[in-house]
């Protein structure tokens, strides 16, 4: 079980597959942990090294004080990828995870191949939206919301349809500490790249879900506008697309950093 100790910091990641072929690093979403992408592991590390942590705050990495900020999500990213001696990644993001990514492409570029964000937004809520959900949570932990978040996080056929799995990441939601969360609530709250995210300059995948409510089609579309060049996947699926529809998604990701 690796650990990195970096400065203000201890991340939990997982390195698999091969050290000879590119590495693509994947970054969670609020409320998750690295076994989010369980379903993208077995394909995905056919092709690539796969290197996936726990951002701070989430799973077993460590719980600073709060609040965080975008910024300190994306430097721990290139303080993990300058330990473990990794120059040029890929990087796949979904949500929280896609923020920290288009952090990297307007401040780090020169550390990415090829970037794909994932049911995100250039600003994601409004304070109105977060700061209730905050206080929520500081009285009542993560379980006080997480009906709520299950039900934007997958569609109703899939927890029809799959009820281990979907056990699975409620478990994974209410695990998450309750001043970790509400540390990345404020890092949400607080980014907004509407303005800077066009000078992205590396090639960029934006997947969206046609039920996301919480990261529209209309914010995926927005990024893929803005982005030059960028390429556009929208999926029959709601915010975990990558749980919801995870073949349909991963063979999207999969094409996309192999052309």
């Amino acid at each position: 079980m690796p650990f990195a100790e970096l400065p203000g910091i201890r991340l939990h990641y997982e390195l698999a597959g091969s050290p000879n072929v590119p590495t693509l690093v994947l970054s969670n979403s609020l409320g998750s942990n690295l076994t989010m992408w369980d379903p993208q592991m077995a394909e995905l590390s056919r092709h690539f090294q796969v290197l996936r942590y726990d951002t701070r705050g989430h799973g077993q990495s460590s719980i600073p004080a709060g609040p965080y900020t975008v910024e300190q999500l994306g430097r721990d990213v290139l303080a993990l990828l300058d330990q473990l001696h990794l120059d040029r990644v890929h990087f796949c993001g979904l949500s929280m995870g896609g923020s920290t990514g288009m952090w990297l492409g307007l401040n780090a570029p020169e550390h990415l191949r090829k970037l794909v964000l994932c049911n995100t937004a250039a600003k994601i809520g409004t304070a109105e939206i977060w700061n209730p959900r905050m206080e929520t949570v500081r009285n009542g932990g993560v379980k006080a919301i997480s009906s709520g978040v299950l039900g934007r996080w997958l569609s109703p056929p899939f927890r029809a349809k799959a009820p281990d799995a979907t056990a699975k990441v409620l478990n994974m939601l209410e695990s998450t500490d309750t001043l970790g969360y509400i540390a990345n609530c404020a890092a949400i709250r607080d980014f907004d790249v509407r303005q800077s995210v066009a000078s992205i300059p590396i090639p960029t995948l934006v997947i969206a879900g046609t039920q996301d409510v919480s990261t529209t089609v209309a914010d995926g579309r927005y990024l893929a506008e803005q982005i030059p060049g960028a390429r556009y996947v929208e999926l029959d699926a709601t915010h975990l697309s990558n749980i919801d529809q995870s073949a349909a998604f991963t063979s999207a990701v999969t094409g996309f950093l192999l052309a």
